[in-house]
């Protein structure tokens, strides 16, 4: 069996993965192949944790632009992403994968609250642990949750899967000349506005030294590969 290059890995995945071609709601059929995807993962022996946005059930800034206040579409945000939790969890789950939710914001009924060195013992002992409610304030992003929780847990990289295979200089699925980055220092992605992550989350992983891959999603066997350390994406660091 292929070695992993890393021991414990933090994976961000957009709501968008959990919606299908639709785009909207949770699509079952979908989930179960990003499940697929991490219990592949697991079997080469990484511990593993998930932050998952809600994009795929809400959006704020539609409600922003009529005039909602900003802490409430943004709490509304992180209720949104419990949603995905525990439909990622279910399909894990069906598949034989021992996993725990944990949500910044307090839903006993659903998932244990946050705690840091819970966490990282249910790591210690094969368990994936998917993270919900962001980090449990408005105005940060899930990107920002991502950087924060695969700091908390001493993840060695931040994998960030999205439907490009990278960081370009310009949206690659506009322009076709659009440049794509191997490797990329972090702050060589804030002064060039890539769009790699919120530039709270980029700064975060800066300060820290926290290493980011930013990859697609497909084919299948991607996050395999992806921490097999095979370059398949682009690599944001020091």
């Amino acid at each position: 069996m292929a070695t992993a290059k890393y021991k414990r890995v933090l994976l961000k995945l957009s709501g968008d993965f959990m919606a299908g071609e639709s785009g909207f709601g949770i699509d079952p059929v979908a989930v179960d192949e990003v499940a697929d995807q991490v219990k592949q993962a697991l079997a080469l022996g990484v511990e593993m944790a998930v932050v998952i946005g809600g994009g795929n059930i809400w959006r704020g800034s539609g409600a922003l632009a009529r005039g909602m206040d900003r802490a409430t579409a943004d709490y509304m945000g992180m209720v949104a992403t419990v949603i995905n939790v525990m439909a990622l969890q279910d399909s894990l789950e069906r598949m034989g994968i021992i996993t725990r939710a944990q949500t910044a914001i307090e839903m006993r009924q659903v998932a244990e609250p946050y705690i840091r060195r819970r966490a990282i013992r249910h790591l210690e002992k094969g368990r994936l642990v998917i993270f919900g409610a962001g980090t449990g304030n408005p105005y940060f992003t899930t990107d920002t949750a991502a950087a924060l929780r695969a700091m908390e847990i001493n993840a060695e990289i931040l994998l960030k899967a999205t439907k490009v295979d990278g960081v370009y200089d310009d949206d690659p699925l506009k322009n076709s000349a659009a440049k794509r980055f191997e490797r990329l220092s972090y702050i060589e992605a804030l002064n060039m506005g890539l769009k790699v992550m919120d530039s709270t989350a980029l700064s975060l992983c800066m300060d820290n030294n926290l290493p980011l891959m930013v990859f697609k999603l497909t084919p299948p066997d991607s996050l395999v590969r992806a921490i097999l350390g095979e370059p398949i994406g682009t690599i944001v660091c020091k």
